[in-house]
């Protein structure tokens, strides 16, 4: 007997469904390394992370570095542009807004300082008895800068950044860790942290604040005992 001869159709028949199993499979997969690789592209344009030891206040606009509100102060003498020693322990029993700012190069840092000059009443209104800038740089230079855009206020170099890494100001700035940002920060009467806003850090590395949204975060936020 001549043997059975196998039909096209039927060989056909048999392949179709691994072939088609096959064509699914790499469906399958393509789809898969598709969406790992969407997956990939997001996450990996995503921001990063604020730095510094902070919490972000998203809906104040600005973060709370450490030492943040209800720590004790950390005590400093710096030099004033004047030739003097301030102590901030000499202000003990007055409420005192400290000022951290990029200095020399920022003139955003000195038109601020323009402002809070020109706002001593609302300060004053706002519960603030005295204000102190803080910055690097040497204080012959940030005097001379004082002099040249008419500033008044107590100016105080932190010449190696010493009193401004205590605070940890120079977290929050353009210029990595070698420059402080824009911080203030209320010290009370009793020497202990009534409010902090850092306003300098990324993304938009703040360098000037209107003094009326400053003031208005200032009450929003600030703690009493």
């Amino acid at each position: 007997m001549a043997p059975t001869k196998t039909s096209p159709r039927t060989t056909s028949n048999r392949k179709g469904p691994k072939r088609r199993g096959l064509l699914w499979g790499g469906i399958a997969a393509g789809t898969v390394a598709v969406l790992a690789a969407v997956v990939l592209l997001i996450t990996s344009n995503q921001p990063p992370a604020a730095t510094g030891g902070s919490t972000q206040s998203s809906a104040a606009g600005y973060a709370v570095g450490n030492p943040g509100p209800g720590a004790k102060a950390p005590d400093f003498a710096l030099p004033s542009t004047t030739g003097s020693t301030v102590k901030l322990s000499d202000y003990r029993g007055k409420s005192v807004l400290l000022y951290f700012h990029e200095g020399l190069g920022c003139q955003p840092c000195w038109d601020q300082i323009r402002d809070l000059d020109a706002a001593r009443p609302q300060l004053k209104a706002a519960g603030i008895d005295q204000l102190l800038t803080i910055t690097s740089g040497p204080a012959n230079l940030i005097a001379q800068k004082m002099d040249d855009d008419n500033l008044s206020a107590i100016a105080l170099a932190d010449t190696k950044l010493d009193i401004s890494r205590n605070y940890e100001a120079n977290k929050y700035g353009m210029m990595g860790d070698s420059r402080n940002g824009h911080s203030f920060i209320l010290v009370g009467p009793d020497g202990t942290i009534q409010w902090r806003a850092d306003y300098g850090g990324a993304p938009d590395y703040t360098m000037y604040v209107p003094v009326n949204k400053l003031l208005s975060d200032l009450q929003a936020g600030k703690t009493t005992k």
